[in-house]
């Protein structure tokens, strides 16, 4: 993973080359104030400070050079403006980064795990007056890298026993024990979750996945992450383009994790429950046959529908395992459903939260963090959909119709009382590339989340 530390440092006047942000409104004062030479060079160059727009600017005696930018807003300002400079240390004019920092860090990211770079990525290093931002600012960065490259990492090379190594990672730098049910032994406990990943190869065992971290007398809060390392789609097999990208439907999962070691490398002051249920759902002689009942770890028996609407399955029984301990905020993430894309497309995960207090504030986190989320309801008049005549309920709903509504509908019935709970529907993916952001696994909603964890709990 990138060394996002080296990227930001404190500016204690060491030397640096400037860069001096230029809004479009403000472009013709900015010109009319540059020496003739560098009128001249914008002209050369088409420069008219649109965001990402970028000109270097040689100093008179040619060993120097200073930059003016096209200033942008949010995150991602700064992102397009790094991937364009040469290596070397730089500071803004006249402000301090803030957030913009972040896609500074993140525009030096990249996949390289099955490729050989012939030129190592420039090191662009960029100088804050913030300096008590830094150490959090990289944490968010390195968060936001760990699910980008868990969720690149093809299936053969990410099982649920990677999943497992990455959540031992985290728990050991709190000191925390990790605890996994595995295999067959989840067939009492975790009824769903085995129903879903016995077909898999014993390399690839279903698990769950879980440790508890944080003082006993601190808000628990669980965080759930969908752990589907590879989707067949089960007996009601998808189609080769659908099954294409399914090695992300683990991106649940990278968030859950990624979003665990926030709060531990913070020391948040939280009880933390991590839970992942990590499976493949895979095609074998014993695999979940459409029209199965399976008595979940809640008691409810549920009938399978369609086998390839098994990440609520698993979520399932892994909320009610999260329940028992009575947190007072479960989150779960999942790449759910396509319904979800089809409704809100790939940037905007599906957001759903039982309580309207809690919704209000993940709106307001989301824009803080420039992380955006749209919210769809919890609408009780769709559980008709989920009606099973043989059973309490059935997996997937009838018609088609509502899709993300009724998988988010599903899970509801596995929160305990009061309980307040929120579930992102994210794809965890970009199918073409923006500043700061590649074509490839994302993080999408994990941001947010942050953000609200810090609002309610650090005060």
């Amino acid at each position: 993973m990138t060394d996002f530390s080296a990227l930001l440092q404190p500016d204690l006047g060491q030397p640096a080359h400037t860069i001096a942000l230029v809004s479009k409104d403000g472009f013709a004062e900015w010109l009319a104030a540059q020496p003739e030479a560098v009128r001249a060079l914008a002209s050369a160059h088409q420069f008219e400070a649109s965001p990402g727009d970028l000109l270097i600017i040689p100093a008179a005696n040619g060993g120097e050079f200073s930059v003016a930018a096209g200033a942008g807003e949010g995150v991602w300002s700064l992102a397009s403006i790094a991937a364009q400079l040469p290596e070397a240390t730089y500071r803004l004019a006249e402000t301090a980064p803030g957030a913009a920092a972040l896609g500074w860090l993140l525009a030096h990211y990249s996949f390289d795990r099955y490729r050989k770079r012939d030129v190592p990525m420039p090191q662009r290093v960029l100088l804050t007056s913030e300096p008590a931002d830094i150490s959090e600012t990289v944490l968010i960065a390195q968060a936001q890298a760990m699910v980008r490259d868990l969720v690149n990492t093809p299936a053969a090379d990410l099982g649920p026993g990677a999943l497992e190594a990455e959540a031992e990672r985290i728990a050991r730098q709190g000191g925390v024990k990790l605890e996994v049910t595995k295999g067959d032994a989840l067939s009492s406990g975790y009824p769903l979750i085995h129903a879903v990943g016995k077909a898999a190869d014993r390399d690839h065992a279903p698990r769950l996945i879980e440790f508890e971290w944080g003082d006993e007398r601190h808000p628990r809060v669980a965080v759930i992450g969908k752990g589907v390392v590879f989707d067949s789609g089960g007996l009601d097999i998808k189609p080769s383009s659908g099954m294409r990208l399914m090695k992300k439907d683990m991106g649940g999962a990278a968030h859950a994790l990624a979003l665990a070691k926030l709060i531990v490398g913070t020391g948040l002051p939280v009880r933390l429950h991590l839970l992942v249920p990590a499976v493949e759902n895979a095609i074998a002689g014993n695999a979940m046959r459409p029209g199965d009942i399976v008595r979940s770890r809640k008691g409810l028996t549920v009938e399978i529908d369609n086998t390839d609407a098994e990440g609520r399955l698993i979520l399932a029984d892994a909320m009610t395992k999260a329940a028992e301990s009575a947190p007072e905020l479960i989150i779960d993430f999942a790449t759910l459903t396509g319904a979800a894309r089809v409704a809100l497309g790939p940037e905007l995960p599906a957001f759903f939260a039982n309580d309207e207090a809690l919704a209000a504030d993940f709106a307001t986190a989301a824009e803080l963090a420039d992380d955006p989320l749209w919210r769809l309801p919890l609408w009780a008049g769709y559980n008709d959909m989920l009606k099973s005549d043989i059973a309490d309920t059935a997996n997937s709903g009838e018609g088609g119709f509502a899709g993300a509504i009724t998988a988010a509908l599903f899970l509801q019935k596995f929160v305990e009382g009061e309980t307040r709970w929120a579930h992102f529907d994210t794809w965890a993916w970009r199918a073409s590339s923006k500043p700061g952001r590649p074509k490839g696994g994302e993080a999408l909603g994990l941001r947010a989340s942050w953000q609200l964890l810090k609002r309610l709990y650090r005060g």
